[in-house]
């Protein structure tokens, strides 16, 4: 499944109303991290398709990030039907990513 992009206007429905898990990315253009993190979680996606994932780009979208209390760029929250079940910050690597899934069963 590709990763969607999620604004203030489409957040509800991509995550709140999601029936499985869904990442979230919340990152920025200019953070070294955020860059690093991508290519893991493109393959993430292709390797995981029962899983959503979306990027909220919190210069775009700073009431997104202010409504997670996202001080730190990269910050990923995992949610279930719509309750947020976990949250970490910084770059992952596939294997830190895959732990951080399966502690917060997705």
């Amino acid at each position: 499944m590709p990763i969607l992009p999620l604004t203030e206007e489409n957040f509800e429905q991509e995550v709140l109303q999601a029936e499985g898990p869904v990442l979230v990315d919340l990152f920025a253009a200019w953070c070294g991290p955020c860059r690093a993190l991508a290519p893991v979680l493109e393959m993430l996606a292709e390797a995981r398709p029962e899983l959503r994932i979306g990027k909220v780009d919190v210069d775009a979208q700073p009431e997104l990030a202010a409504r997670f209390d996202v001080l730190t760029v990269p910050t990923l929250l995992l949610f279930r039907s719509g309750r947020l079940l976990r949250r970490t910050t910084g770059a992952k690597t596939p294997a830190e990513l895959e732990e951080f899934l399966r502690s917060g069963e997705a």
